[in-house]
């Protein structure tokens, strides 16, 4: 399933993939202030089950919503498109451009090496 969430989008999906289940009016009052209509994230919410991001429980008229599409499976599409479209899917210059621009910690970087080591011995 290959998807974009907008900024709304993801804000409502960080708060369900948190609280693991929850009806509408749970999920306003996680946002921050000042807080957006009840209406308002009720439509994303249902736009969101109706692109089977979102799914749900009924109890009678009410609904409580639940996350199909898991974090890490989010963060994992969503980093990919990034990769290639920023780095040209080249880890040297992702890596490269942290260590000019972001001025990543040395230290940080031995761990991240020791990790890619183990993983070879594997």
């Amino acid at each position: 399933m290959k998807l974009h969430l907008n900024p709304k989008e993801e804000e409502i999906m960080k708060i369900l993939w948190k609280l693991k289940k929850g009806f509408v009016k749970e999920i306003v009052e996680e946002m921050p202030n000042p807080k957006p209509p009840y209406t308002s994230v009720s439509t994303l919410v249902r736009k969101l089950q109706e692109r089977g991001i979102v799914g749900y429980d009924a109890f009678g008229k009410t609904h409580r919503y639940y996350p199909i599409l898991t974090e890490g499976e989010y963060k994992k599409q969503h980093f990919s498109k990034f990769f290639k479209e920023y780095f040209n899917g080249s880890y040297e210059k992702m890596v490269s451009f942290f260590l000019k621009e972001q001025n990543v910690d040395i230290g940080e970087l031995e761990k991240i090496l020791k990790e890619i080591k183990e993983k070879e011995n594997l």
